[in-house]
């Protein structure tokens, strides 16, 4: 069963260097009607974000390799392009809302398609 967003935005940058737990994220975005772009890592999606006009969200790992983790790549992107809409997961738990950059939201993994669709839905 799949819910619909209550705001499509143009599209869903999703960001995690595990390809099955991408693949499954992109699979439910793409399921809930969301267009969805994605990357690796948070360099390659970096470059993805400076050439995709259409990006309203990003949905990023926290924990990945290359020159800036998921925090630090969506506080990027908080001060250079402020209408996109901040997601970030990650497998550890003790992170909050509030530890978000810009009213972003955490979603603790394992998630279901119905919080990470809430998740983008409720994010500033």
């Amino acid at each position: 069963m799949t819910s619909e967003p209550t705001a499509t935005p143009s599209a869903v940058l999703v960001v995690e260097d595990e390809s099955l737990v991408r693949l499954i994220a992109v699979d439910m975005l793409e399921d809930a009607g969301f267009p969805v772009l994605q990357a690796a890592t948070a360099d390659a999606a970096w470059a993805i974000l400076e050439r995709a006009e259409e990006v309203g969200v990003l949905f990023t790992d926290i924990d990945m390799p290359g020159s800036m983790d998921g925090l630090a790549l969506a506080s990027r992107v908080a001060e250079r392009w402020p209408h996109i809409r901040l997601v970030v997961t990650s497998g550890r738990a003790g992170l909050r809302d509030a530890d978000m950059p810009d009213d972003g939201r955490f979603l603790l993994k394992p998630y279901r398609q119905a919080q990470l669709l809430k998740a983008i839905d409720t994010a500033a």
